[in-house]
């Protein structure tokens, strides 16, 4: 019987800076001091000559402003994301400067036929019972497919082959609010971009929510480059993020 799946998002791995053994520069070791890096090394700046942007945030703070971004593409950032629609997948991958490696239905056999309930649904008893029996019909029916199409491949001596090419044909049948999981990797510039296009008010709200989701994960990881993203909620209970930084690039 299909169930309901809440979102999961977890950062599982990030830039880590080892500076040059003849330099002298401490600024720390994650990816906010490899943008710091990166960017002092185009001037030799490395002793700071700026009192202004003498300071890591202060630098780091300064570069976002005037738009000089590309230094963001040195450091990255993966994330594991579960409990996402497939149709929010859909979306997210449209961000081509991300790597994605998604659960494969080819493969994967839906088991626990678990779906994700779109926001506007959930808290109504009445809506999530349909959404969850369509989810149960559609299994139903994606189950029939599968012994109906592996029978007619019955003479496919490659057994994985055989599952494989039922599987992809099968999954036709299943709902977009499938659940998926997807593992995300991205430089703070691509999260940045992200988190700007799918934080806003305009967005869906199922990718809305995992920007939001994963900002927080961002900031922890790299307070500085992602602080100027402010999240608030709006009347509908949801919640929004947006940029203060005007880049004056």
């Amino acid at each position: 019987m299909a169930t309901a799946v809440e979102l999961d998002v977890q950062l599982i791995a990030a830039t880590r800076f080892t500076p040059p053994a003849d330099i002298a520069f401490e600024s720390g070791d994650d990816g906010q001091a490899l943008v710091e890096f990166a960017g002092r090394a185009c001037y030799e700046s490395f002793d700071r000559p700026n009192p202004r942007t003498a300071e890591t945030a202060d630098y780091l703070r300064h570069i976002m402003e005037v738009g000089h971004d590309g230094l963001l593409e040195h450091a990255s950032a993966t994330l594991y994301i579960r409990g996402i629609s497939r149709s929010a997948v859909g979306e997210l991958m449209r961000h081509r400067h991300f790597s994605f490696s998604q659960l494969s239905q080819r493969f994967v056999h839906p088991d626990d036929a678990e779906v994700v309930l779109p926001d506007a649904v959930v808290g109504d008893e009445e809506l999530t019972r349909l959404v969850l029996r369509a989810a149960d019909e559609s299994r139903f029916v994606y189950d029939e497919l599968l012994r109906a199409l592996e029978e007619q491949l019955g003479e496919e001596s490659n057994a994985l082959l055989r599952r494989k090419q039922a599987r992809q044909a099968a999954r036709a049948v299943l709902p977009g609010a499938t659940e998926s999981r997807v593992v995300v990797t991205g430089n703070y510039r691509a999260w940045r971009h992200f988190i700007a296009a799918r934080a806003t008010e305009h967005a869906d709200r199922e990718i809305r929510k995992v920007a939001v989701a994963c900002l927080r994960l961002l900031r922890e990881e790299a307070p500085v480059v992602f602080s100027d993203f402010h999240i608030t909620r709006l009347t509908d209970g949801s919640e929004m993020a947006a940029s203060s930084i005007v880049s004056g690039y």
